[in-house]
């Protein structure tokens, strides 16, 4: 998923009951399973529409995406348009964003014709699954969710919505809509999704009378790069301190000029002594494809601005195919449209053969 959808789940987060190395050795050995029978999985990802994507969600998410669907897994990209509410009152541009969002997917490689790309509001079918869902978990375990925590926080306001506390079983909707049997998530999401695991077991134990109805996906872990903004703080579309995949080459330049280092002249690679000096070697290095140790290295006691040439050289290379990719698909918004256009008429299908058959399955055809 997102399969992160945008949000952070790094506010109190238990370990699964099986254990993060359980989850670990499961999911490389899934990877294994992955190359030998790509056909076998189906994944459900996405992001919400809260503004242009950016290189963090590029590394974290994005490439491994485009990978996976390279590989011949079924993928299916949620645009999470209901979710933008979640967390503040109004769902502001949100046309612009939806489209900013395709646009993006495009742009880094994922394709319409081998990725179903949808929005959360356009598939009542979905929808309608949360109302079981609901029943199925708890009250308790809705408040214990470190994403209903997480985003309580990070949003300031005064009260929580209905929508924000029942999120997570919404979330299981969109990935049981489609019966995704694998999840690509950081571990900090490992908690969100035993949520999801708990409502598939639960409605097979209730209803299923010995038949697996749904799935309980697993979770296929991603190392994903700890990139800092370029303030020093996390990297998010909200805090204007993230090189987005829209950005012109003199508008990374800018925001690379404007990053926050350290006193020290000698630049080297030390995540946890020297985060923001560190997070600026990593990009460089991903953006080069080699060791950050070794781009490092190469700068020696040349200093932050030799440092910041490197990382905004390497970045502007890197984006470059594409950005022009994305300003060509920019000129027809028309097949933008075309792309949501098919993508929530397969989700649809999908959806409402789901939810016939969870209607059938608790006797509630009339």
């Amino acid at each position: 998923m997102i399969t992160d959808f945008g949000l952070d789940y790094s506010a109190e987060p238990p370990v699964p009951a099986d254990g993060i190395s359980t989850v670990q050795r499961r999911s490389a050995a899934l990877e294994e399973l992955i190359h030998r029978d790509p056909g076998r999985f189906r994944v459900l990802t996405g992001d919400r529409p809260t503004g242009r994507l950016h290189l963090g969600h590029y590394f974290g998410t994005l490439h491994n995406r485009v990978r996976l669907q390279d590989l011949g897994v079924e993928m299916l990209v949620i645009i999470a348009d209901y979710q933008v509410l979640t967390d503040r009152d109004v769902a502001d541009h949100l046309t612009e964003h939806v489209e900013d969002l395709v646009l993006d997917y495009l742009a880094v490689g994922v394709d319409p014709e081998r990725a179903t790309i949808f929005t959360h509001s356009a598939i009542p079918a979905l929808n309608q699954l949360l109302l079981p869902f609901l029943s199925l978990i708890t009250v308790a375990e809705l408040s214990r969710n470190p994403t209903v925590k997480e985003e309580i926080a990070q949003s300031q306001q005064s009260s929580v919505s209905g929508l924000m506390f029942t999120y997570p079983a919404h979330q299981a909707a969109d990935i049981l809509f489609c019966k995704a049997n694998l999840v690509p998530v950081g571990q900090d999401q490992l908690p969100h999704l035993e949520v999801t695991r708990t409502i598939a077991r639960r409605f097979n134990n209730r209803y299923g009378n010995g038949v697996a109805v749904f799935p309980e996906p697993d979770a296929l872990l991603s190392a994903a790069p700890l990139l800092l903004g370029t303030d020093g703080t996390k990297m998010s579309k909200s805090r204007g301190n993230a090189i987005t995949l829209a950005a012109s080459a003199d508008e990374t330049a800018k925001l690379i000029r404007g990053a926050k280092t350290d006193a020290h002249r000698h630049i080297t690679y030390e995540p946890a002594t020297r985060p923001e000096v560190s997070s600026l070697v990593l990009l460089a290095s991903l953006c080069l494809g080699s060791d950050p140790h070794q781009v490092a290295e190469d700068i020696g006691g040349r200093g932050a601005s030799a440092l910041k040439e490197t990382v905004t050289e390497a970045v502007n290379t890197f984006l470059a195919p594409i950005r022009d990719r994305r300003a060509l698909y920019a000129q027809d918004r028309g097949h933008i449209r075309k792309v949501l256009r098919d993508g929530n008429e397969h989700a649809t299908a999908i959806a409402q053969t789901t939810l016939d058959e969870v209607r059938a399955t608790m006797n509630a055809l009339y």
